[in-house]
């Protein structure tokens, strides 16, 4: 497919001109700029764009979204237009991070450290949700629980809380691990570190308060120097910090120390100067400091509740769009373990709630079919607690349903807050969030979900009605720019089909006239619906119709005959052309393009021809996760494709790479 030279001369003037380009480069879907000033940026003008599916921006990156295939195309025109050096992702990445302020340096640095243990820790406040349900008092009966009523269940209810009970119980070791890991350490010493912190030896930071009171805190006496005997279950500061300075001391004792007998001297030096400075000076403060923190947050909540429950409900999507909401994971964390419960995670289910009633509510305002589809993957999606979706493929994107979905959440992060609403743990944003709610706070929790979701839905669709055939028709820019999309309404659309060495291949075989078009599985794992996947370019649909699957194998194998269009360069991503000339993007993990290539091992190249169920690539699950990225795969058939009329999900679930069908293309003849 060729390009259109002004259409990019237009993504340039739009992004505020070369000169306003500091680095540009691309991966398998996307252009990423670092920008001198992203406040030059005309949205307008690249929405407007046929050649531009969407944009956002992140961490200092400035991505255009403009589809697999065609985006080298691109890419070659704006290095050739504005003259900028050809730079590689990380070099984007740190220049973009460089231009990050401070305090959004410290949010990402949070947000590395977190989003790998997140699972650890959402799977354990949804068992710990089950535990409540087992052990609450009122649930099923009048001032008994469950177990009261039926004990033998008791014992099933004991299990479940030690299971879900073990990542917050060893929280520190968790956060040693990917702390470490983000600065620079080894992840075993990391892990050590953070059990050390939590020794059955040490006094329960739980139990601190009460032994304070009884003057019975246990001290070690280093000469005459007494230091707390003290464990730091449930807090986060002191392993932070002391992971951070285990990591330095690595990284400089391995400098240093010649490797003949660098096994016997760096990780025991390491780990001794760590663990007294840890006991001595770093956890003392830190634990006094993060105990201010949360003191001074349920200070303000209790004086305040009514004006912390607006602010905090009402801003969260806010936070979401700056990435600044990975910063009070922490501090959900540090309330769990310090107060037995967080006020704060509950407003954040409630406001994933509400941005995915408005995106709902849009399914009544659209025009266009493929945008009411849009609209109801993405509200599912948003109310199973992935918001990206519907708040970059939706909302945002038209703005008032963003809005109204603050409103509602606004409203009932004050109903919230003045009923004292608490959280025993951290579980899945949306509705099942009820399960992390104490159970004897549901009544109120319940009251505040109809409330997200009846304000944002009704607001969303009066106000669009309102706005009307004006604003939202078939025809006007909003609509249009929601087509161009999808692909409906791309100019010249081609089949786009790679590169390699810099030649178009195309395939000179006479296209068969099949009418359907059966895709198999291609990965062994559970299929998911687009929407699932952790990106807002494929969640959002904007890349291509398709679905996604969660490995369980490391290997991909080719789902139906045909020719390899291209093997993407860091080996993450392959594009295959079918002999009807339909191409799909098997693009495996998240943002993985990062690794260039590690983990990765293909077995075909650009051009060859494969047969169905023939291994493509093989890669590995273990240290991509390590590496903190998602392994969701999406496959998706990249928008624009001539010969595509509708495509099916066939089969969610449990697939294998042979014999499942999962999507289901119908043909244009």
């Amino acid at each position: 497919m060729s390009v259109d030279r002004k259409n990019v001369e237009k993504i340039i003037e739009a992004i505020g001109g070369s000169a306003n380009i500091e680095a540009a480069t691309h991966c398998v879907t996307r252009l990423r700029f670092a920008l001198r000033d992203e406040s030059k940026v005309d949205e307008a003008s690249l929405e407007k764009n046929d050649l531009v599916k969407g944009h956002f921006s992140t961490q200092g990156q400035f991505q255009v979204i403009i589809g697999p295939g065609l985006v080298d195309k691109v890419y070659e025109e704006v290095i050739q237009l504005t003259g900028v050096e050809r730079v590689s992702k990380d070099d984007v990445k740190n220049i973009a991070g460089k231009k990050q302020n401070p305090i959004q340096r410290a949010i990402k640095t949070l947000a590395d450290i977190f989003i790998p243990i997140l699972p650890a820790i959402v799977t354990a406040g949804l068992l710990l949700g089950i535990n409540n349900i087992l052990t609450g008092p009122g649930i099923f009966f009048e001032g008994q629980s469950l177990i009261q009523v039926y004990p033998q269940w008791k014992d099933f209810a004991s299990i479940i809380n030690t299971i879900a009970s073990t990542a917050f119980t060893f929280l520190p070791a968790l956060i040693g691990w990917s702390a470490v890991v983000r600065f620079g350490g080894s992840p075993l010493l990391g892990i050590v570190l953070g059990l050390i912190l939590v020794h059955p030896d040490l006094l329960s930071a739980y139990g601190y308060a009460e032994a304070k009171t009884n003057n019975a805190v246990p001290v070690w006496n280093l000469f005459g120097w007494e230091v707390n005997k003290l464990g730091y279950q449930g807090q986060v500061l002191p392993v932070l910090v002391s992971a951070y300075i285990l990591a330095k001391i690595e990284t400089f004792l391995n400098k240093r120390v010649a490797d003949s007998i660098k096994l016997l001297v760096v990780a025991p030096v390491t780990l001794l100067i760590t663990g007294f400075l840890a006991f001595t000076l770093i956890g003392p403060i830190t634990f006094a400091l993060g105990n201010a923190i949360t003191s001074g947050l349920v200070y303000v909540f209790d004086t305040v509740p009514a004006l912390g429950g607006l602010i905090y409900g009402g801003l969260y999507a806010l936070l979401v769009i700056t990435g600044m909401h990975h910063t009070f994971l922490a501090v959900d964390v540090q309330l769990i373990g310090s107060q037995g419960g967080t006020f704060l995670w509950p407003m954040l289910a409630l406001s994933n709630i509400a941005q995915g009633a408005a995106a709902l509510a849009m399914m009544f305002v659209f025009k266009q079919q493929k945008s009411k589809g849009l609209a109801v993957t993405s509200s599912v999606s948003a109310f199973l607690g992935v918001t990206e979706p519907a708040m970059f493929g939706v909302n945002l994107r038209h703005k008032f349903p963003f809005v109204f979905g603050m409103i509602g959440s606004a409203l009932a992060g004050v109903l919230l807050t003045m009923n004292h609403v608490l959280a025993s743990s951290i579980g899945v944003g949306g509705i099942p969030g009820f399960l992390s709610i104490f159970p004897n706070q549901w009544g109120v929790f319940f009251i505040g979900m109809a409330i997200v979701l009846v304000v944002p839905f009704v607001a969303t669709v009066v106000y669009g009605k309102w706005k009307g055939n004006a604003a939202l028709a078939d025809g006007d820019p909003a609509d249009v720019r929601d087509s161009r999309a999808s692909g409906v309404q791309q100019a010249s659309a081609e089949v786009a089909v790679g590169e390699a060495g810099g030649k178009v291949l195309s395939a000179d075989r006479t296209k068969p006239n099949l009418s359907v078009l059966e895709i198999q599985a291609p990965i062994k794992g559970n299929a998911v619906a687009l929407d699932n996947v952790p990106d807002p370019a494929f969640a959002s649909g904007a890349m291509g119709q398709g679905i996604a699957i969660e490995p369980e194998e490391g290997k991909v194998f080719a789902p139906f005959d045909g020719t390899v269009s291209h093997v993407i360069k860091s080996k993450h991503a392959i594009i295959l052309e079918h002999e009807s000339g339909v191409q799909i993007l098997i693009h495996v993990g998240i943002n993985t393009v990062a690794l260039k290539g590690s983990g990765y091992t293909p077995h075909v190249q650009t051009g060859d021809r494969v047969k169905a169920g023939q291994l493509l690539l093989e890669f590995d699950r273990e240290l991509i996760a390590d590496a903190g990225y998602s392994l969701v795969t999406p496959i998706i058939l990249p928008d624009g494709q001539d010969r595509v009329d509708v495509v099916e999900e066939t089969k969610l679930g449990l697939v294998q790479h042979q014999g499942d069908v999962i999507l289901r293309v119908h043909l244009k003849a």
